[in-house]
């Protein structure tokens, strides 16, 4: 099964959370997971993925005005229709907007009829309402909560 993380970065952040949930959806037997910068999207292998997941950092409380293009522009050409969909964030202040980014990700997934999950409440702690949100300069704290993240998506694509 294959997955695809596909991200814009500022300072690296959202970069690092990018290979954090690649990693932990790894663990996961059968995923053969690949990380994209939006700028370097292998559209053909994306095609062919059973889930995509979709981060950006935040910026004036939003995604960055490039992932906005890209999902406008491009996103709607990979075939997303039926694939399970997910989505992250990293900020650089408590409360600086991840959750709404999160939220805007999942609203273009629904549209190109992506089924979106996060694992919720349903798989206990670390509770992820609708994506992990990591929050710099301390990034490296919240590895296991993007590891943890991954995992439960690539498990949940191979249920599906």
């Amino acid at each position: 099964m294959d997955i695809a993380v596909i991200y814009d970065t500022k300072t690296d952040n959202t970069a690092k959370a990018a290979e954090w949930i690649a990693e932990g959806a790894r663990s996961v037997s059968g995923a053969d997971v690949r990380t994209f910068r939006i700028d370097n999207v292998d559209a053909d292998w994306v095609k062919g993925c059973a889930a995509v997941i979709v981060g950006s950092p935040t910026y004036m409380a939003e995604m960055t005005a490039a992932m906005h293009l890209w999902l406008e522009r491009e996103a709607c050409r990979l075939g997303l229709a039926g694939k399970l969909g997910g989505a992250f964030a990293t900020e650089q202040y408590v409360h600086g907007g991840g959750e709404r980014v999160i939220s805007s990700i999942l609203t273009f997934m629904m549209v190109y009829g992506m089924m979106t999950y996060s694992g919720g409440g349903s798989k206990g702690a670390p509770v992820i309402h609708l994506g992990p949100v990591g929050m710099s300069p301390a990034m490296e704290d919240y590895r296991s909560l993007f590891e943890t993240y991954g995992r439960r998506m690539a498990e949940q694509a191979a249920q599906l």
